[in-house]
């Protein structure tokens, strides 16, 4: 048991980080029924209803979490990464919806067709309300989940893999705004969050910083 503890203790900041985000996500949902905010782009208006964008919409949840379950078990520098560039994202969505509720009314009243893809869309719709939108952490975490495969040796030597990944984490960023769950701005922002994440996680390495840093406090309890 204790080597097993060893070799995948590092589970524990995900499985702590999932309760903490799911419990606090499911609070604004029921907290926040009318947004202070809302938020609107004349680009919104332009952009059509597209149903069929709703499989790369829930491919997003595989996507990632194959990405994160893959680079825990066959690369943890880089699954360290991953999650300290998520978790932050996720986060920040967290705090600013609880201080600045803001949400949409970009959805249509009714469904200009009737297909498999109309009737998916309208479950999650009833499912997933129209606020605590900004930044959309369906784009983000695609961009995230998407430099996982970049920057994860194993994966980015595939060059399939490589461009899979890319066509699936820009469909799934546009099916954001063509199944109307988002708006332009969600998307914008979520791309500038994602570029100083960048920065911070694979230019600047945090995570190889802390854990270099991690030793010398060792050596000052042991003195």
């Amino acid at each position: 048991m204790k080597k097993y503890y060893e070799r995948y203790k590092h589970a524990i900041p995900l499985i702590i980080y999932a309760a903490i985000y799911c419990s606090w996500f499911a609070y604004l949902e029921k907290k926040v029924v009318i947004p202070e905010t809302i938020i609107h782009m004349k680009m919104d208006d332009i952009i059509p209803f597209c149903e069929v964008f709703i499989v790369p919409y829930f491919l997003w949840f595989a996507y990632v979490s194959i990405t994160v379950a893959y680079c825990f078990f066959k690369n943890k520098q880089e699954y360290f990464k991953t999650c300290v560039f998520l978790f932050t994202g996720m986060t920040v969505f967290l705090i600013v919806s609880t201080l600045w509720p803001n949400g949409h009314h970009l959805r249509p009243y009714t469904m200009p067709r009737n297909n498999i893809f109309t009737a998916l869309i309208s479950h999650l719709y009833r499912m997933d309300t129209p606020t605590n939108l900004w930044p959309s952490i369906h784009v983000y975490n695609s961009i995230g989940t998407h430099l996982a495969v970049m920057h994860t040796p194993s994966l980015a030597r595939n060059k399939k893999i490589r461009i899979g990944s890319f066509i699936l984490c820009s469909s799934i960023i546009l099916s954001t705004v063509f199944i109307k769950q988002h708006s332009v701005f969600d998307v914008l922002t979520a791309f500038i969050m994602s570029g100083i994440m960048y920065v911070i996680v694979y230019q600047a390495d945090i995570v190889a910083a802390c854990q270099a840093h991690r030793p010398s406090l060792k050596r000052r309890r042991v003195v």
